[in-house]
């Protein structure tokens, strides 16, 4: 048998970390057992479904690099198909039309409330087929087994039980004609021959009723995996509409794919104490046995901790790609100065997001204007005047402008001078960043460039001068 997971999100918003977490079991555990990932789109409500969601929902996925092997599949284009099977379940008996008013609905669920009771449908044109005679609307309704039970064993929770008799007689078409989410979603899970349907713990309420209409129909039932929800760092729920963010506002903030995966394929599932796996490790390790019931709890200081962890060990080059986008973002031009893998390089340590170390590297880049104000008032003074003339006169004197022979230039400028280290190196990485912090002064000045780094060294003279 061939394994068969899908994604089935509804674009009625944004792809989030929920969803993005449960794309990612269905994907691994169809790779884990060499089967196929199916992407459908479950866009029946029209009111609410948006092309700019599903936009969100394809950008998400590809992004991640979260490929599908199947579709996109539009439940809106398989209308006809649902409807087809519905008047078949009309023609044998396993569905029937209900022409309750809103109004008798209503007073029955208050009449049961007031009685302690659970609403339910009382199946009364189930059991008194009596069409009223001005030809109202009708929705069409599961006729759902009175008796007996709905078993099935969960993947990660084990055995769930429901009574039939908990269950109502399901509405799979309404009265304007559209089928209903919980039959459109057995029809596709039974025709594109879904095996396994992973997904979060809130739909274990639709599985028994969704079992059922699949035994109607004499369709196989696959087998189900329910994973727990993900709180937020207050202890809530995330989801669409409370505290969480789309998935590309992690893009946007400077997170990496590969460390947005890591951290996610952690948040409710462990192989022994290891915290880093590559792609190809998840996928030869995932097992929904060893996914956790309980609720997981999302930690920004964590994932920051992974990022920074794959900033630092992921190829240069491919950390590089990434960085571009966000440098193009905060809008400069990275032609006049070091490939952006040797920014990767001098950066890596000092930034935990690629969106830092864009905002962090624009001087190697781009003139500044002026001087970190604290900065310049305290390491801009009279008395760097001559270290700093004495070095920039040594700094262009060199003929090849190597990281070695920018450290002697400076440490010989200290000697000459009789100062430490700290009286040249301080009003020169200054002059040459124009702020107080930068990785390691003869790196960064090599990667600024020689012409860039004299002109800046000038101006730092200039303002000293001045003052």
């Amino acid at each position: 048998m061939k394994i068969k997971t899908r994604f089935a999100p509804s674009p009625t918003g944004y792809l989030h970390i929920g969803g993005v977490r449960t794309a990612l079991y269905s994907w691994l555990f169809a790779h884990h057992m060499g089967g196929e990932f199916v992407l459908r789109i479950e866009d029946t409500d029209l009111e609410r479904s948006t092309q700019e969601a599903i936009d969100a929902i394809m950008d998400g996925m590809n992004w991640l690099n979260i490929g599908w092997d199947e579709g996109p599949y539009f439940q809106t284009k398989r209308m006809d198909r649902y409807n087809s099977v519905i008047e078949s379940m009309l023609n044998n008996g396993t569905a029937y039309k209900c022409y309750c008013s809103k109004e008798r609905l209503e007073k029955l669920r208050t009449k049961q409330m007031m009685e302690g009771l659970k609403p339910r449908y009382d199946g009364r044109c189930r059991h008194h087929q009596n069409p009223p005679s001005d030809k109202t609307l009708s929705v069409i309704r599961f006729g759902n087994p009175e008796e007996g039970f709905v078993i099935f064993k969960d993947k990660i929770r084990g055995e769930i039980k429901f009574s039939n008799k908990e269950l109502d007689d399901l509405i799979i078409r309404r009265s304007d004609g559209l089928p209903t989410y919980n039959f459109c979603v057995v029809i596709d899970d039974w025709e594109m021959g879904i095996t396994h349907v992973i997904r979060g713990e809130d739909h274990i309420n639709n599985t028994p009723r969704q079992i059922n209409i699949l035994k109607a129909l004499n369709a196989p039932i696959p087998e189900y995996a329910h994973v727990s929800m993900i709180l937020g760092e207050n202890g809530q729920k995330l989801s669409k509409r409370f505290n969480a963010v789309g998935i590309m506002e992690y893009r946007d903030q400077g997170y990496l794919p590969q460390a947005l995966l890591n951290y996610l394929v952690r948040l409710g599932w462990s192989y022994g104490d290891q915290e880093i796996f590559s792609v190809d490790e998840m996928k030869t390790l995932f097992t929904l046995e060893a996914v956790s019931k309980s609720a997981a709890s999302f930690n920004t200081e964590k994932l920051l901790w992974l990022n920074h962890h794959y900033i630092n060990h992921l190829p240069t080059e491919e950390v590089a790609v990434h960085l571009a986008w966000h440098i193009e973002k905060a809008g400069f031009n990275t032609d006049q100065g070091p490939e952006l893998v040797e920014i990767v390089k001098l950066l890596g340590e000092r930034c935990k997001t690629l969106k830092e170390m864009a905002e962090s590297c624009r001087y190697f880049y781009e003139e500044f204007e002026q001087f970190d104000e604290n900065a310049a008032k305290k390491h801009l003074r009279a008395q760097a005047y001559e270290p700093l003339s004495q070095v920039r006169i040594k700094l262009a004197a060199l003929s090849e402008w190597a990281k070695e022979e920018i450290q002697n230039a400076i440490e010989s400028t200290a000697k000459e001078l009789g100062i430490g280290m700290g009286k040249i190196g301080m009003p020169l990485r200054v002059a040459a960043t124009g702020q107080a912090q930068s990785p390691a002064l003869h790196l960064t000045i090599h990667a600024i460039g020689q012409a860039r780094t004299l002109a800046r060294i000038e101006k730092a003279l200039t303002l000293i001068a001045s003052g």
